[in-house]
């Protein structure tokens, strides 16, 4: 009985450290409270459709560094995109590199 009780606990000192470190934020618990007997698995549905759309971003914003010159309005366009989502689900760390990838592309620093 010990060992089913460990691994719960566990789960839940996991979850504190990512909002400890900054990894997510209120917004993550709001999406947690929308979840309930009718939508069991809306948490993972959200976080899986935002990984699946971040991969493709990320993709995006990859090839657009790979050209010469650099397209600032596109690769803005790509982390506003991606910063929304990351917001969405609480991502805090992702959505305030975002802004940061943003202000060098206002500014037209390529180097970062």
């Amino acid at each position: 009985m010990e060992r089913n009780n460990h691994l719960p606990r566990q789960v839940a000192l996991m979850r504190q450290s990512l909002f400890d470190q900054g990894y997510l934020d209120e917004q993550f618990v709001q999406l947690e409270e929308l979840q309930d007997d009718a939508n069991p698995n809306f948490v993972e549905e959200v976080v899986t459709l935002y990984y699946r759309d971040s991969a493709r971003l990320v993709a995006s914003i990859e090839q657009a560094l790979d050209k010469s010159p650099l397209d600032f309005n596109k690769l803005d366009s790509y982390m506003h995109q991606f910063k929304g989502s990351s917001s969405s689900i609480g991502g805090r760390k992702v959505k305030a590199e975002c802004s940061q990838f943003r202000e060098y592309c206002r500014t037209g620093n390529g180097e970062g």
